[in-house]
């Protein structure tokens, strides 16, 4: 019997430079939040809007670990629910669905993520929210919104969601997670990052019973107008988000296969 003859076409020579490059920084978003731990198992996740599309969209796999993501195996999706690519995944019903509602309300955001983080859960179910008690926290100083718990499975029910989420780039998700949103996948990385510490750190803060300091709105007000300033025209965090790229290059570059 005869060798089956090797395929030399290379994964990357299926999408248009622009689209392979997308599903590259996408899968490098997902092995870095299995990196820092926010991950749920094969649940949560973030979207990429195709470039040169307006309603082409990159979603996880449903079904893997955000570990086992890579860029060929992202699924490209339409905001009909309709999956593009040949893919053997399907997506996840939460994931298409608040996911789309927020890509079709907000153009500025490429990309949306979601987690289920410990933190992120547990904040979600105070009612005073995120509190301004460190550096990472004022970040999001009238810069966060919030939605009361449902369950979203298709897209008419992300609606509220949607509404509440605005114009703003961090919503807290009660009784249910945190979803952030950018003009990149670096900038809605590294907002989760930051907020995902915020909420570490206001637990940790709870948990020693003592007085909590809170600084006057004034010094919060100024402290985030700052944060905000400080990457002039570049999205939010992108000299952390090509410092994480460098060291994922260095560790495992196989999110590029």
């Amino acid at each position: 019997m005869g060798l089956k003859p090797v395929s030399k076409t290379k994964p990357q020579d299926t999408y248009s430079a622009e689209e392979w490059a997308a599903r590259c920084e996408l899968a490098a978003c997902y092995r870095l939040l299995a990196k820092f731990r926010m991950t749920d198992l094969t649940n949560t996740h973030v979207s990429l809007r195709v470039p040169g599309t307006e309603e082409h969209y990159l979603l996880n796999g449903y079904g893997l670990l955000f570990e086992e993501i890579t860029a060929s195996n992202l699924v490209k999706f339409d905001l009909d629910g309709t999956i593009l690519d040949d893919s053997p995944y399907e997506m996840n019903p939460a994931g298409f669905a608040f996911h789309a509602g927020v890509h079709v309300a907000r153009k500025d955001a490429r990309a949306v993520l979601h987690t289920h983080t410990r933190a992120g859960c547990a904040i979600g179910a105070m009612k005073r929210g995120l509190l301004p008690l460190n550096q990472m926290s004022l970040i999001f100083y009238d810069r966060i919104a919030y939605s009361d718990y449902t369950y979203v499975e298709r897209m008419d029910e992300a609606s509220q969601l949607v509404r509440d989420l605005g114009d703003k780039n961090a919503l807290i998700m009660r009784n249910h997670g945190l979803l952030t949103c950018g003009s990149t996948v670096g900038e809605a990385f590294i907002l989760m990052y930051y907020l995902d510490k915020a909420c570490q750190i206001q637990m940790d803060t709870l948990a020693t019973g003592e007085e909590m300091h809170v600084p006057p709105p004034r010094v919060c007000a100024e402290a985030a107008d700052r944060w905000w300033t400080w990457y002039k025209n570049a999205p939010f965090g992108q000299t952390d988000w090509d410092a994480l790229i460098r060291q994922l290059d260095r560790e495992d570059p196989s999110y590029k296969s």
